[in-house]
């Protein structure tokens, strides 16, 4: 990890923000569903491609390169969301759409409205072809700023 000061530096920030956060008062606080969303001011949402075959494995893992992607982006360009997310629990929400021109027409809207995003496209080493387009991680952010965006998508 010497040689990568990107991710020694993430991990930084991470450890100091655990150092100072406050026990939830609520344990069931933690979860993020649609029923206590009110709870959390700050959220990520990724939204998977529904009309790829791809297996859970892969969906997990598209989902994966785009949440900590958005989060990296976040970090950069939002420090005061990304630490709010974090300290709240890092609330994540899996949508889907049924296309790549939804999937490219959510990518702008989160960049019209200033959100962290980040658009992830398959390398075609296992299920897909190279260069798929295959997720979209947007945010963390304000809760209702994402929502204008994904608030009426359909949970994965």
């Amino acid at each position: 990890m010497d040689g990568c000061p990107l991710l020694n530096s993430l991990i930084s920030d991470i450890a100091t923000l655990r150092s100072k956060a406050k026990p939830l008062t609520n344990p069931k606080q933690k979860h993020c569903s649609a029923t206590k969303m009110s709870a959390f001011k700050y959220k990520q949402v990724i939204v998977t491609r529904s009309d790829l075959e791809m297996s859970r494995g892969k969906i997990a893992a598209q989902a994966g390169h785009a949440a900590v992607s958005a989060a990296e982006e976040a970090r950069r360009l939002h420090p005061r969301w990304w630490r709010a997310w974090l300290r709240e629990g890092q609330c994540k929400i899996a949508v889907k759409v049924g296309s790549e021109e939804e999937l490219l027409k959510l990518e702008k809207e989160a960049k019209e409205l200033g959100l962290p995003s980040a658009l992830i496209s398959d390398r075609g080493l296992t299920e897909l072809p190279p260069d798929t387009l295959t997720c979209l991680g947007i945010g963390p952010a304000p809760s209702e700023k994402v929502d204008r965006i994904t608030g009426k998508l359909a949970l994965l």
